[in-house]
């Protein structure tokens, strides 16, 4: 029988759609190649006939998305001679900055707003040798000071204004035409920032367009109702929610993602904090996915627009998870009901403990 080749991250896999040299030197951690999860009893509690897969990105080399992006942006920094990368974060984009300056042996410096970033993204940054800045203000302060900053030193930045970060995110989405051997009628997202839905987009267009899938899906991005100024019609000043991933107010990708709303004839919408926790919740104990509380914006609000039947039966769904529940275990375990059962290290204490708690 003979041997799969060795998995060595997504623009080996993709060389020939990615904007590299055969000389390039390619700074990767094995990123991408992703699970796309078929949810088994979500579906039967919604009562509908609906397909729902999770794609999850959470299972990435750093916990999340962006590592799809950012190996494409350090790549062509260090092609290019940068010395040093930066980038604003709420935490994730941080998280992969550090790992993959890292492994070029670059430096790295995140600006992070102020006891608003979840501990979990924080650690990872600290520890892969970032130089953190903490400032005294949200995240759209310090993507400003990051523009602004990088007028005046010499540092590349990593957020999804860079442009091959979008290029590398792109891969997401043909890795599930590959898997489903077509396109999904919907593909919903969480938005923050909103590289990600524009970046799924151009994957999607580009496969179609040269053959390898037969039909585009409807892009549907999701926000936090705190933070969510496509719905508002506006950037948001002072955005708050539990949903730390995506707590920006002025998206970046904010032309490029009303594009992709008007070509895919998709919408977006907005989630309660509250429902943002119940599919977070729901996903960790019906399906056995443990995403972070951003991830699953994207599932609350499928949810209810296939109960509604905004998305029709008989649809097949693709719900991106952008990064893992141990990024901000914080919110789990405050809304975990399982108690710690403390018993005396006896076999009759732990077997009646297992019997007075079996279901």
């Amino acid at each position: 029988m003979p041997f799969r080749p060795r998995y060595t991250g997504l623009i080996d896999k993709y060389r020939d759609r990615l904007p590299v040299h055969d000389d390039t030197r390619i700074i990767s951690l094995g990123e991408g190649n992703t699970p796309l999860i078929r949810l088994n009893n979500i579906p039967r509690l919604l009562g509908k006939e609906v397909d729902i897969y999770v794609k999850f990105e959470g299972l990435n080399p750093t916990g999340s998305f962006k590592d799809r992006g950012m190996t494409m942006a350090v790549t062509k920094a260090v092609e290019e001679g940068s010395r040093a990368i930066i980038c604003a974060s709420t935490g994730n984009t941080s998280a992969a900055a550090a790992a993959y300056a890292s492994r070029a042996g670059i430096t790295s410096f995140v600006l992070i707003p102020d006891g608003k970033i979840a501990l979990g993204k924080l650690a990872q940054a600290m520890i892969h040798g970032a130089f953190v800045i903490q400032i005294k203000g949200n995240f759209d302060a310090g993507m400003q000071l990051v523009k602004d900053v990088a007028q005046e030193a010499p540092v590349t930045i990593v957020n999804s204004i860079n442009p091959y970060r979008l290029q590398g995110q792109k891969t997401a989405a043909f890795e599930i035409v590959e898997e489903l051997e077509c396109a999904p009628d919907f593909h919903c997202l969480p938005v923050g920032n909103a590289g990600n839905i524009t970046a799924h987009w151009m994957g999607y267009k580009e496969y179609q367009e040269h053959g390898i899938a037969n039909n585009r899906p409807r892009m549907v991005g999701y926000q936090a109702a705190g933070s969510a100024p496509f719905l508002r019609g506006h950037p948001v000043d002072n955005p708050e929610t539990v949903a730390t991933a995506i707590r920006i107010g002025h998206p970046q990708s904010w032309d490029k993602a009303w594009q992709v709303k008007a070509e895919s004839n998709g919408w977006f919408d907005e989630c309660t904090d509250e429902d943002i926790l119940v599919a977070q919740k729901l996903l960790s104990q019906k399906e056995g996915v443990f995403c972070e509380p951003a991830s699953a914006t994207s599932l609350a609000g499928a949810m209810r627009d296939i109960r509604s039947g905004k998305i029709p039966e008989g649809s097949k769904v693709v719900c991106t998870l952008t990064g893992h529940g141990l990024k901000d275990p914080d919110i789990a375990i405050k809304q975990s009901t399982a108690p710690l059962i403390t018993v005396e290290a006896t076999l009759d204490s732990v077997k009646r403990a297992i019997l007075e708690n079996m279901a």
